[in-house]
């Protein structure tokens, strides 16, 4: 049994779990324990279930619930060095952890997760490649561009998990300081509906059974508007899996294989 379900995503807290008979993990903990518990309560589990956080970087709606989960209930967290250094920095005290190499291969209870390196504005940020039970789990959020490296590791996914942040041309309309449509449109910022889209054409094979897009902007981007643009992209191969959002204040339908 594997147990998929994003508890929250976007730019007020992200963060999603996945379980399986003998483990359970979240991805991030970017929203408050008080908020994951009620989410993780219509799962029927609790904070006590979670075995490690796995962080993919150090920005605030990643980590956010670290200080009470971390430091006050002593769940493990899971991060590559140039991560932890900085969360302890931020946290101002230093969790129990457990470091990781971006790019290698490593083992956590019957979860088999491969860190790879995203482009993106923090200091080592990752996407993860997890495998149980016969089942890959493709997760790639908080990119500015697709490589050739981020397309190796998901490809074959029977899961995904992938950014589709913005319109940019909502972007461009926004209200927001100049600064900020540079960070999102550049190339360290958030992937447009358009390149999640391309990305899923090419990583897309007969195996894949369901697709969260993640991360929408709330401005600069509407659950309507990227599932248009990524259907369009994706032509007939949209009939083949579930394409779904990942929602950032109630938990997404579960997926259980």
């Amino acid at each position: 049994m594997v147990l998929f379900c994003p508890l929250a995503s976007g730019s007020r807290g992200n963060a999603l779990l996945i379980g399986t008979e003998k483990t359970r993990v979240l991805v991030d903990a970017g929203i408050s324990a008080k908020a994951l518990a009620v989410r993780l309560a219509e799962l029927h589990l609790s904070i006590e279930d979670i075995d490690a956080i796995i962080v993919s970087h150090e920005h605030h709606d990643h980590i956010a619930g670290l200080k009470t989960l971390a430091l006050a209930r002593g769940i493990p967290v899971i991060a590559n060095l140039k991560t932890a250094q900085t969360i302890s920095s931020i946290l101002g005290e230093c969790p129990k952890f457990k470091i990781f190499s971006t790019g290698e291969t490593f083992e956590f209870q019957d979860l088999e997760i491969t860190p790879f390196s995203v482009k993106h504005d923090a200091v080592d940020p990752v996407g993860f490649a997890i495998v149980t039970n016969e089942t890959k789990i493709g997760i790639a959020t908080d990119l500015g561009q697709v490589t050739s490296s981020v397309m190796a590791h998901l490809s074959g996914s029977k899961i995904l998990y992938v950014e589709a942040n913005h319109e940019p041309s909502l972007v461009a309309a926004s209200k927001r300081p100049y600064i900020y449509k540079e960070r999102v449109l550049s190339p360290l910022g958030h992937l447009s509906n358009e390149a999640c889209g391309e990305l899923l054409g090419q990583i897309w094979h007969p195996e894949l059974r369901h697709v969260f897009l993640a991360h929408l902007s709330s401005e600069c981007n509407h659950p309507h508007i990227a599932l248009r643009v990524i259907q369009g992209a994706l032509g007939e191969k949209k009939e083949s899996f579930d394409l779904a959002i990942a929602w950032q204040d109630k938990i997404s339908a579960p997926i259980q294989t």
